[in-house]
């Protein structure tokens, strides 16, 4: 099974339909959104094509391929218009035999270590910037941010399949990182 991993799209249908766009060209199987999905948040400037109501109607549409996670800037009023479960804090999902602890990150992070098992992969966006650290019992990865990036990164995404992560950036659909999980 084939997951793109995607963060902070907040409301922009221009970079959401990039992402979506990859999502049909990969032949993903399931979009694992970490949250901050329609709302651009008092601290974010107004991403491009700034549209919550169309992400909705864009997402909706794939409604039975979605999973995600609340983040911080998704409301009790977001998910009237979403018609995937968004509420959940965090989700523990088991791939290949490979555990992810998806989160968006402004609860569980580098600095609140969730309880999980170790070699755990615990993904997380919010701070929209891409990562991919080993640390001693679990591996820290975020996808980095599909319409705001920080720190000169690119807008992305990642792919996972067969124990691979790929980051892929939306603009030009190349791939920049990769990591392989082993044995």
């Amino acid at each position: 099974m084939k997951y793109m991993i995607a963060s902070d799209i907040h409301g922009s249908a221009y970079y959401c339909e990039k992402l979506l766009e990859l999502f049909q060209e990969e032949k993903a199987d399931k979009l694992l959104l970490l949250g901050d999905i329609l709302y651009h948040g008092p601290r974010n400037p107004l991403p491009k094509e700034y549209s919550p109501a169309k992400v909705a109607d864009l997402l909706n549409n794939l409604k039975e391929n979605v999973l995600c996670v609340r983040g911080n800037c998704d409301s009790e009023v977001d998910q009237m218009v979403l018609e995937f479960p968004i509420m959940a804090d965090y989700a523990v999902i088991e791939v290949d035999g490979v555990t992810l602890f998806a989160t968006h990150g402004h609860i569980f992070n580098l600095e609140n270590i969730p309880p999980f098992c170790p070699n755990t992969v615990l993904l997380n966006g919010h701070f929209h910037v891409t990562v991919c650290d080993k640390k001693k019992d679990f591996i820290y990865m975020n996808p980095g941010s599909v319409s705001l990036p920080k720190e000169c990164t690119n807008h992305s995404c990642i792919l996972f399949k067969n124990n691979h992560f790929r980051w892929v950036d939306l603009q030009n659909k190349e791939t920049f990182k990769t990591f392989q999980i082993t044995g």
